[in-house]
This record gives C-alpha cells, sequence and structure tokens, in this order.
C-alpha cells in the first residue's frame, strides 16, 4: 500500500515498522495505529495490486485481460472525508474508475477546459491515457476503485519482428580507420541495413502474432483460489465429480503437429492432438464431469486430474 496527502505521496517509514519472524529480519510491515493517525489527520490510503488479493476484483481483471489483450490491474483508493490524496496528475495507461463507497468530486482536464463530474457509489467513469485529473472525497469517507489497463503497443511488436531479424545480420567490427574515412562507414552500414531489410522481409507476420498470443496467454497472473482443496480431492476424481472452468481461466488451443499447445492464462500445456475433441468440449463447457468427455474412462479421468492440478478445472462442492 501507499499513503498519499494533499498532493504527495508520504515516506514508508511514517507508517511501517520492522518486526522479526522466526529469527529473520522484516521490514516495511504495515504498523496499523501509525496508518489510521495518518488516515484521521487526511491521509489516503492506496491499496495496490488488488486483483492479487481481493476474488471478485481477480477475476473482474482476469476476465478483462481475456477480452481486451493487455496488461490490466487493480487498485482502491480510501481518502477520509473532505480530504484529497493526490494532485492534479495524468496516468500512462487508460483508467476505469469505479466509486463504491461515499462520493467524489473529480476535477478531470480536457482541450483547455475543466469538468467536474461527481461520483456516487455504482457510477463509474473513463479516463483515456495522459487525461489530467484528481479527486477530492465529499462529507464522508470515500472508496473507489481504479481498473488501469497497461496498453502492449505497435511499437513493442515490431521491436520483437525487429530483434529477431537482428540475429540474422552479421555482427562484425566496424572498419579501423573509419574515423579518417567515414565513406567506408557509410557504405558498410548501407550493406547492413539491407541484410536487416531483407531479413525483416523474410517475417513471418503470422508467426509473430502467434507467439505474442501464446506469450501473453501463458504469462498472467494464477487463478487458484480453492486450489488446496482441489488437491486433497483431485485424488478421488471419478467420472461423476462435478468440474468447473475456473472464472477467468483461457483454455486457448494451438496445434502443433502432433501435439497440441493448451494456453492457460499463467502457463502452457502439451498434449497429445487426439484430446482436441474431448478440450473442445471442456470449452465450450460451463460444468462438465468427466463422463462427458469423448475418451475413454482411465483417458479421461487422467486429463480431467491434470487440469484440475494445472487450474483450469475446479472441483465443485
Amino acid at each position: 500500500m501507499r499513503l498519499a496527502q494533499d498532493g504527495g505521496v508520504l515516506p514508508e517509514s511514517s507508517y511501517t515498522r520492522g518486526a522479526t519472524l522466526a529469527g529473520r529480519q522484516l521490514t516495511g510491515l504495515v504498523d496499523c495505529r501509525k496508518l489510521l493517525a495518518l488516515f484521521d489527520a487526511g491521509a489516503t490510503v492506496v491499496f495496490q495490486g488488488m486483483h492479487r488479493y481481493w476474488p471478485p476484483l481477480a477475476e473482474l481483471v482476469a476476465e478483462l485481460e481475456l477480452d481486451l489483450g493487455h496488461p490490466c490491474q487493480a487498485n482502491a483508493y480510501l481518502t477520509p472525508p473532505g480530504s484529497q490524496g493526490f494532485a492534479v496528475h495524468a496516468d500512462s495507461h487508460d483508467v476505469f474508475v469505479f466509486q463504491t463507497h461515499g462520493t467524489k468530486r473529480w476535477e478531470v482536464h480536457s482541450d483547455g477546459e475543466v469538468d467536474h463530474v461527481r461520483l456516487e457509489p455504482g457510477l463509474s467513469m473513463y479516463l483515456p491515457t495522459g487525461t489530467p485529473h484528481a479527486a477530492r472525497a465529499q462529507d464522508r469517507a470515500s472508496l473507489h476503485v481504479t481498473i488501469g489497463v497497461n496498453q502492449l503497443t505497435w511499437r513493442t511488436l515490431v521491436r520483437r519482428a525487429v530483434d529477431a531479424a537482428m540475429d540474422r545480420v552479421d555482427d562484425g567490427h566496424l572498419p579501423a580507420g573509419y574515423l579518417d574515412d567515414p565513406s567506408a562507414l557509410a557504405e558498410g552500414l548501407g550493406e547492413h541495413l539491407a541484410a536487416l531489410a531483407d531479413a525483416l522481409r523474410g517475417t513471418d507476420p503470422d508467426a509473430i502474432a502467434g507467439e505474442q498470443v501464446e506469450r501473453f496467454l501463458s504469462g498472467r497472473q494464477s487463478q487458484l483460489r480453492g486450489g488446496l482443496k482441489d488437491v486433497l480431492q483431485v485424488r478421488s476424481l471419478d467420472d461423476d465429480t462435478v468440474l468447473r472452468r475456473r472464472t477467468g481461466s483461457p483454455c486457448v488451443l494451438v496445434d502443433r503437429g502432433d501435439t497440441l499447445r493448451v494456453l492457460l492464462g499463467d502457463r502452457w500445456l502439451d498434449v497429445p492432438a487426439r484430446l482436441r475433441p474431448a478440450l473442445e468440449k471442456i470449452r465450450a463447457r460451463t460444468d462438465l464431469t468427466p463422463a462427458d468427455l469423448p475418451l475413454d474412462e482411465q483417458s479421461r479421468l487422467v486429463l480431467c486430474r491434470r487440469l484440475v492440478r494445472e487450474g483450469l478445472l475446479e472441483v465443485r462442492g
């Protein structure tokens, strides 16, 4: 978490302390008494990365990431009555704001004009990247959540393609004596740029796009709420066990010849290509039992147990 007041961020030392746990020194622990005193004096408490801890926001962010294809995050801001945490500022990413408690008066700058927006519980607002804004709580404490969308850009994808092409370009030394004869340097540079252009012309956009999809859908936050229960129950899983696809968990299938790559969000899993019909059924269903899958009994139980352990499926009940 962070604390902010009157336009500035308070030093971490003003609300944290150290401690010892099992003989190990810990720092940065929240001192509740200090924090409450600062809140009472007008400081805003910023709960960062709430999508990592609060299940409803974890599910919302996971589903939003699948819809948008961009990394997302959630922060919550608790501001005492009549106070303002941050001065007018602009974020480097898109932001969705939704008010959950109390009211907040927003100052939003656009095209040289300033709009004042009052958000009450149930109302939301979208702020595009670079929109200057500030907010102040009204007559009681205010709590709002922001969903930040950290956009991936074309430049990132193009740079990845260029970096891959650069690996096919000669990396020899610059010629000796080029300080006295810059034309020799220019001639060699032209040859290398031409080689890079040739390498780029041979780049397969479909391959780069496919790599981006696999990268994104195998590097998200793990969705393992209730995972301990699943680990304990998976051993007794049978044909009649009711299973459910985890909310926000993708199941994208990528053909790779004799194998099928299953993108699970936080990782990927390679399985025999013959399992595609069974996995297509899992993709299409919210709830199912192993008996619903078009496989022999042993194969479908092995597959379902594996997918529970991998976090795609959870055991209901």
